[in-house]
């Protein structure tokens, strides 16, 4: 069962890694891979739940999800 966080999870295709990828922007550094699209959202998921862990534990800020985010 996949967590409820709404961060913007962006999802694509990786010819170079043979993967999905799940870049997670308003979380720095935070992305993960699948074998599929699914894979590569479970596993943002998992390392959602993971980033935000260390960063309690580091005393750092968790920002506040933003949904939708703009690009130029």
């Amino acid at each position: 069962m996949l967590n409820s966080y709404k961060y913007e999870i962006i999802i694509y295709w990786s010819k170079q890694d043979e993967a999905f990828l799940a870049e997670v922007p308003e979380l720095a550094g935070c992305m993960a891979d699948g074998q599929t699209y699914q894979e590569a959202l479970e596993n943002a998921q998992i390392i959602i739940a993971e980033w935000i862990e260390t960063a309690k534990n580091l005393g750092r800020d968790v920002p506040t999800p933003k949904g939708k985010l703009k690009y130029a």
